[in-house]
């Protein structure tokens, strides 16, 4: 009687091991869904093993025990290799590289007072981090209406929208917005690659520079060193650009006086027969009219030259007819 009980409190202990097996399965089958699937057949398969070890003797949950640790043991290299997928997943969706843009706009907005809106169009910049990179102004003093004014803008990428909107709405009524986003993204990802390329031969460079022998390799190195250095730095100056203009949206803010007139950009029509036949026309009447110009203006030479060519043909004529007729008289006196 015993011995039964203490087989009875052996079932129970190994009964207690065997869910402690489950439960690690059951974590593990959270990170994938195929450990979720092998510990179910698990559960079920302890569960037959904890009924039958309970009820007859031992050896039953000692065979059931070496499966269930080596469950165990497969558990966490599963976890560890799962673990280890998604950290590399997620290490390549922070290597992906994101899109580089430059965003460029032309706003016109007329306004009363264009001095007045020049200036808060760079306070409105100032506020969202940008500045005023550049600004033109025309004004007539006996007509202040018609004064004109052109402010380039250099505005932050993340407050691009929001201070275009202010500035549309803001400084007075707004006449034309035109915008335009260039990705630039692939150009950035060129020059990047020849920065890091240029300084690892570089560094590549200057550990030979250590073991060169003679004067003439290290002249020799060190002359590449120069040449990749130059290379180097203007690729590095193409970087900051492009960080400068992918960092800052570009505006053309246009201010109109209350009877200024916008300027009119007029797109070229595409080519046509007619138009062919047109500018034909036009280089046609060009080069006559310039053809008559040139004679026109080499005329009162031409005549000039004319006459005094004739007035030389006239006076060989009339020397070569005297000549003979002196010859004649000669003799017979």
């Amino acid at each position: 009687m015993l011995n039964t009980r203490n087989l009875a409190r052996r079932g129970t202990r190994s009964g207690r091991t065997r869910p402690g097996a489950v439960a690690g399965l059951t974590i593990a089958g959270l990170v994938t869904g195929s450990i979720l699937l092998g510990g179910g057949m698990f559960i079920a398969g302890c569960s037959a093993g904890s009924s039958s070890g309970a009820a007859s003797s031992v050896a039953v949950p000692a065979k059931e025990a070496a499966p269930a640790s080596g469950a165990a043991g497969a558990a966490p290299r599963a976890a560890a290799s799962s673990a280890s997928s998604a950290q590399g997943a997620g290490t390549t969706a922070r290597l992906a590289p994101a899109s580089s843009i430059i965003y460029t706009a032309q706003l016109t907005v007329r306004t009363a007072d264009v001095s007045a809106a020049a200036a808060q169009a760079g306070r409105i910049a100032g506020g969202a981090g940008g500045y005023v990179s550049g600004e033109t102004m025309s004004a007539d003093p006996d007509h202040p209406s018609k004064a004109t004014a052109s402010v380039e803008l250099k505005i932050p990428v993340a407050s691009y929208q929001a201070t275009l909107g202010q500035l549309a709405h803001g400084l007075g009524t707004q006449l034309a917005l035109q915008q335009q986003a260039q990705d630039v993204t692939q150009r950035v990802a060129d020059v990047n690659s020849q920065v890091a390329s240029a300084q690892a031969a570089i560094a590549q460079l200057r550990s030979l520079l250590s073991h060169a022998g003679s004067v003439g390799d290290l002249l020799s190195v060190q002359n590449q060193i120069n040449s990749e250095e130059a290379s180097l730095e203007s690729m590095q100056a193409q970087q900051r650009a492009l960080s400068h203009q992918t960092s800052y949206a570009t505006v053309t803010l246009t201010l109109l006086g209350p009877k200024a007139k916008p300027a009119v950009h007029r797109q070229k029509p595409p080519p046509s027969l007619a138009g062919g036949f047109g500018a034909g026309w036009h280089a046609l009447r060009v080069t006559v009219s310039w053809t008559l110009a040139f004679l026109g203006a080499i005329a009162p030479f031409a005549a000039i030259l004319a006459v005094a060519g004739y007035a030389a043909y006239r006076g060989r004529r009339w020397l070569a007819r005297r000549k003979p007729a002196a010859q004649g008289a000669s003799p017979e006196s």
